[in-house]
């Protein structure tokens, strides 16, 4: 298989993905394309928070399935990106596979904090940001394995694992550019 100048950024939900991206892209001089921020976008419009959004995408797979076609798309014409979605590694198979791990109480902490989910995400204590990701977690597993019939937490699927759980997102940016490059020297 050929290889692209794309890294698929996918992870544990708060793993950091966002900001790492961010990080990325700078250092690169790459552009984004994000999977979740079309996702949130699309719950906000629907006055629907994320998670229920993605009960309703279990019942319209056909909505799930654009989304994660778009990604794919947007790589037969675009080089030099980061794709920020839990399958950027399915849609684009020929990109550098990165996965995001983090302590679930780690993450929820972090995304309880983070004033940008907080229109499609608003708990009022950590514990209960912890079982709303959980109940993601499990649906976003099952929706997958229906639709398109993959694990998105099988480590196998990526050629980089990081656990950002102790790590700053500078430190990540770091791992994830040293081995990129030696990926594509490959």
């Amino acid at each position: 298989m050929s290889k692209k100048n794309i890294i698929a950024l996918s992870g544990d939900l708060a793993a950091g993905k966002g900001t790492v991206s961010e990080l990325l892209i700078k250092d690169l001089n790459y552009g984004i394309y994000r999977n979740g921020a079309y996702v949130r976008k699309l719950a906000a419009d629907m006055g629907l928070n994320i998670t229920s959004f993605n009960e309703y995408l279990s019942e319209h797979p056909e909505i799930d399935i654009q989304i994660e076609k778009s990604a794919a798309e947007y790589a037969k014409n675009h080089d030099n990106f980061i794709i920020d979605a839990r399958l950027g590694w399915y849609a684009v198979p020929e990109s550098f596979k990165v996965y995001l791990k983090v302590d679930i109480d780690v993450g929820a902490k972090r995304a309880f904090e983070d004033e940008k989910r907080k229109k499609t995400e608003s708990f009022a204590t950590v514990e209960e940001q912890k079982q709303d990701m959980i109940k993601r977690f499990n649906s976003e597993n099952e929706r997958y394995w229906n639709l398109y019939h993959v694990h998105k937490e099988d480590m196998s699927n990526y050629d980089l694992v990081i656990d950002t759980t102790d790590k700053t997102p500078e430190e990540v940016v770091e791992i994830i550019k040293r081995e990129y490059f030696k990926w594509l020297e490959k």
